[in-house]
């Protein structure tokens, strides 16, 4: 769901966390938590006044905590909003009769149609523009000789020569009427080796159901244009769309249709059918299959001016946020192979970079940025041949700048805006880290007694003990505990009394939101680094903040005697 920015710089409450549960914790692991904690807050336990006072903060937050995740109406509003959804007027007037799944449902349906209605309060803006560059020049220099000899030019120069031999530019906006009724205004111009063509279509397309729309558009450019589309899901396999189009030219009307049939084949792979009929017809199948790693597309067209087949494979790097692409294509106007990859280089921007050479096409070097909804292509023809020095170019420079850049400009520009973010989250968070700071200072002062007796326990029967434990940023496992950054708090008392049994886990969640810690470093990256004994071996272990942990594991061993 769309959040402003102050709400995505807050910190809230993690009820799981703070209990140490996970997620899908059960209703019994959620109450032995929160007995266990009550025990430890209790104010009746504790007869000092200031510690009393403390106590009854802690027991207030142990028991909001169980009250909203014991119940399952309120955990499902917190799973799905936070504490924001139950802090919202108007919940209380819900169906308590619904399960867990149609709260969360229904409160999912309510935050994307207000993300529908800002997003149709914008003119939803898109757009393309490629930039045909002939830079042939560079490999395949063309000059005569005759020529050069009668003007007394004194033979080629001294640079290639390098033009743009074609430009096109494409630009939509959206204008919507009524929830079911958009307009839609775009316009195209194309220019190439001094002549160009333009065009601009108005268009207005009515949603019938999530199953169907009709769209009817009037265009004027070359010779006025009137087309009808449309779009019918039929099952739930099926789902066709298709249309006419009629363009009114000086020797008369040029009608064409186009036709589309798909099929669901299973849960990653889609076939299509597609026919296309008028001046330039066409018959097409394909198949394409897109899955979490990889995206495979297989088509075969038969039509005029030219039938064709082709393959292309892209591999999806998830973690690298990269993908590898690799397609071929061979048919009646020749053949052609193109490698390329592209990357995310930013929240809402995608580079890529692809090498095509083929017969009759020599060699070209396609460069696209995706920037939201706006895309800028540039195809760079390098050579009319294939000839191995345009290709080793081809591949190789766009690497190399690509890396000098992203280590020149782009890393110190991201890192400079991290700073900003984290800056400007601290200051928006300022007075809750303070309270968070004193809450964890309190709770910590609480556990001292059970701390003791936790370790004593564990020390008797030579079980898990924790030595030390620091969490915060930059705690490397080499590194040692009296050399960290300032940045690092100590959880050596938190940690002993999660004990239990000579045993200790933590959930994948953040560790920020357990009893006893709080967020040294907001915005950055967290570690938490524990050196503990058990049956009388030293053991040291790091993990990210967010990372699972079951202590004590054979693997986190200390080859130090």
């Amino acid at each position: 769901m769309d959040l402003d920015s102050d709400d995505e710089n807050r910190i809230d409450e993690d009820y799981y966390a703070f209990l140490n549960v996970s997620k899908e914790a059960a209703s019994d692991e959620i109450s032995n938590a929160y007995r266990r904690l009550s025990r430890l807050y209790h104010p009746d336990k504790h007869f000092e006044p200031e510690q009393k006072k403390k106590a009854e903060a802690l027991f207030n937050k142990t028991k909001r905590a169980y009250e909203i995740l014991s119940d399952p109406h309120q955990r499902a509003i917190y799973d799905s909003l936070g504490i924001r959804g139950l802090e919202t007027e108007g919940w209380e007037i819900v169906q308590r009769t619904k399960t867990p799944a149609e709260i969360r449902a229904e409160y999912e349906q309510l935050a994307q149609e207000r993300a529908d209605r800002r997003m149709q309060q914008s003119t939803n803006p898109r757009g393309t523009v490629t930039v045909n560059i002939n830079a042939t020049d560079c490999f395949n220099p063309y000059y005569d000789e005759l020529d050069y000899d009668e003007l007394d030019l004194g033979g080629p120069g001294l640079f290639p020569n390098i033009e743009v031999s074609g430009m096109n530019f494409s630009q939509s906006v959206e204008f919507p009427l009524t929830q079911r009724d958009t307009c839609t205004l775009s316009g195209q111009l194309q220019t190439s080796n001094g002549t160009g063509v333009g065009g601009v279509n108005l268009g207005w397309r009515r949603l019938f159901s999530h199953k169907g729309w009709i769209e009817t558009e009037v265009g004027a450019g070359n010779g006025p244009t009137l087309s009808v589309k449309g779009f019918r899901t039929l099952s739930k396999r099926f789902f066709w769309n298709g249309g006419t189009i009629l363009q009114f030219a000086p020797t008369g009307i040029r009608p064409g249709i186009m036709s589309t049939l798909a099929m669901q084949i299973d849960k990653y792979s889609v076939g299509y059918f597609s026919y296309r009929g008028g001046m330039q017809s066409l018959l097409s199948t394909s198949v394409v299959r897109d899955t979490e790693f990889g995206h495979y597309n297989f088509s075969l067209q038969f039509g005029l001016p030219h039938s064709y087949a082709s393959l292309s494979y892209a591999k999806k790097m998830l973690k690298q946020e990269l993908k590898l692409r690799i397609a071929f294509k061979i048919g009646t106007f020749g053949g052609l192979i193109e490698y390329g990859a592209e990357k995310k280089v930013s929240k809402h921007s995608n580079l890529s970079a692809s090498v095509v050479v083929g017969m009759p096409t020599g060699v070209k070097l396609k460069i696209r940025l995706t920037r939201a909804n706006q895309v800028y292509t540039f195809p760079v023809h390098l050579c009319e041949e294939i000839m191995p020095a345009p290709i080793f170019y081809a591949t190789v420079v766009p690497l190399v700048v690509y890396i000098v850049v992203k280590k020149a400009i782009v890393e110190p520009f991201l890192k400079e805006k991290q700073q900003r973010k984290i800056e400007k989250q601290r200051e928006n968070n300022r007075t809750r880290l303070v309270e968070k700071r004193r809450e964890a200072e309190a709770a910590i002062d609480l556990m001292r007694a059970t701390y003791s007796r936790i370790k004593n326990e564990e020390e008797t029967k030579k079980g898990l003990i924790i030595l030390k434990a620091v969490y915060g940023k930059t705690v490397e496992a080499s590194t040692e505990i009296d050399e960290v950054e300032s940045e690092t708090i100590d959880v050596t008392v938190p940690l002993q009394c999660l004990v239990r049994d000579s045993k200790l886990v933590l959930h994948e969640q953040s560790k920020s939101q357990l009893p006893g810690f709080f967020d040294p470093c907001v915005g950055e990256d967290k570690w938490l680094h524990i050196q503990y004994k058990f049956h009388s071996s030293d053991y040291v272990v790091t993990i990210n903040d967010n990372e699972s942990l079951r202590i004590p594991k054979p693997s986190h061993r200390s080859n130090v005697t």
